[in-house]
């Protein structure tokens, strides 16, 4: 086997992302890479993953090795960071079955990651879940105390002209399967025509389906820059006593963007902001809801997550997984008739009610956007 391409590199998996073609190898410094990075790296068709760390170390199931080595993508797992130093951006590298060439001169001895490795490590990784996970709780229990006045006093909103009162607001993040549910809810989009809020590389896909977000809120470091420049406001996410890395990319671009100092992450800000601009109902696509989300984003905990959905979860939608209600779906025709006889009598009850007629419009929508209609 040998294999060639042209080297692209990144400390960060996800700022490498936009960067590679067919003709690269990916270079990366990514411990336990999480589904989300690597779904995107099959999505650039890459030759193979050069990774200077352990892709999975078995503290617990990420899903990123298992998803590259279905897709037939390479794996030359933990080089070290000295052989990440000593690969630039477009070197031309060679692998053979046992070594890694940059320009023409043999570096250093490599290991696939086989598919027998990661079904290993991850059976490793199920039987250490239960440990992970009472770490996980006691972390989220622990921050939640301390954030806990933080996340229900008031919030000092950022300058908007974008007014949410009365809307729906769709917020897209990056992650699991977040491209797939938000093609998937087209139907939705298109119909009600909500306020949408990208999360820093949420807002890519919205533009790759041609919409233009109306607000990119985040820290900046895994949206494009055409995004940046397509959309209509930019919030920067900053750390509570105002600190503000992401502002400087801004400013870099020539473009205009208000703080926000917010304790907990980026998409937990996005949906305070709508919330607390009295938002009819919140669509998220794209959440982080569980603990492997959350640890393959490098979170012990999910202490202010919890807690923004304990405040505002009433209005709260999320679409997280309807992509796969198409792969596996009921016939149309079954499901019809059973939301048909149901809906009969509200319908005769909404011509009477205002709430009834809109709570009627969403069930409508609901089923139209499962029937593919």
């Amino acid at each position: 086997m040998l294999i060639r391409g042209t080297a692209k590199k990144n400390i960060k998996t996800k700022a490498l992302i936009t960067d590679l073609t067919p003709h690269d190898i990916a270079v990366v410094n990514h411990k336990d890479i999480d589904g989300v990075a690597a779904r995107q790296l099959v999505e650039k068709k890459i030759k193979a993953v050069i990774n200077a760390t352990t892709s999975i170390s078995s503290k617990y199931p990420n899903r990123g090795p298992g998803i590259l080595s279905n897709a037939g993508i390479p794996i030359i797992d933990n080089v070290g960071k000295d052989i990440f130093d000593k690969i630039s951006n477009y070197d031309i590298l060679e692998l053979d079955d046992k070594h890694l060439f940059v320009n023409g001169k043999s570096l250093c001895k490599i290991t696939y990651l086989t598919k027998d490795d990661i079904e290993s490590r991850m059976e490793k990784a199920a039987s250490n879940l239960w440990n992970i996970l009472d770490g996980f709780i006691e972390n989220t229990l622990d921050y939640a105390k301390r954030e806990k006045e933080l996340i229900i006093s008031p919030v000092t909103l950022p300058r908007s002209s974008i007014s949410m009162r009365g809307r729906h607001v769709l917020v897209v993040i990056r992650g699991e399967g977040y491209r797939e549910d938000l093609r998937a809810i087209r139907t939705y989009i298109d119909e009600v025509h909500p306020i949408m809020i990208g999360v820093d590389g949420g807002a890519n896909a919205l533009l790759e389906l041609g919409y233009r977000p109306d607000i990119i809120i985040g820290d900046m470091d895994s949206v494009n820059d055409i995004s940046l420049k397509s959309c209509k406001e930019i919030i920067v996410h900053a750390y509570p006593n105002g600190n503000c890395p992401g502002m400087k990319r801004i400013e870099e671009l020539g473009l205009k963007a208000v703080k926000f100092p917010f304790i907990g992450t980026s998409e937990d800000a996005a949906l305070v902001l709508a919330y607390e601009q009295k938002a009819e109902l919140i669509v998220t696509v794209g959440s982080h809801t569980n603990m492997i989300d959350f640890l393959e984003k490098g979170r012990p905990g999910m202490a202010s997550t919890m807690l923004i959905q304990m405040k505002i979860g009433h209005k709260v939608v999320d679409a997280k997984g309807v992509s796969e209600l198409y792969k596996n779906r009921i016939k149309p025709g079954y499901i019809a008739a059973v939301f048909t006889a149901a809906l009969f009598p509200l319908t005769v009850v909404a011509k009477t009610s205002p709430l009834l007629k809109e709570i009627y419009k969403l069930i409508s929508l609901r089923l139209r956007i499962l029937l593919g209609l």
